[in-house]
């Protein structure tokens, strides 16, 4: 599991891109599933409701052949599901 928090908007925002980036990387997932990846953490933080200086925390999952990602926020929580190459 991989955890950190991160400000929901502003330069620091960016370093979760980065950080799920490397997470796909490190998990084989290039391509389409990488973007899939990176994208999922802007619907997730949304559907937190962040906004401004909130804090948003990610966690990562490796479940077989899954990545779950989960966000946390406002005391709201949203999860996805991405899967992994075989």
């Amino acid at each position: 599991m991989l955890r950190f928090s991160v400000p929901a908007s502003g330069e620091l925002r960016a370093v979760a891109t980065d950080l799920a980036a490397k997470v796909a990387d490190q998990l084989g997932v290039n391509g389409e599933g990488r973007a899939a990846i990176e994208g999922t953490l802007d619907d997730l933080a949304r559907r937190c409701g962040v906004a401004g200086d909130d804090e948003v925390a990610f966690e990562f999952h490796k479940l077989d052949r899954e990545l779950k990602i989960e966000a946390r926020s406002n005391g709201r929580a949203s999860e996805a599901r991405i899967p992994l190459p075989a």
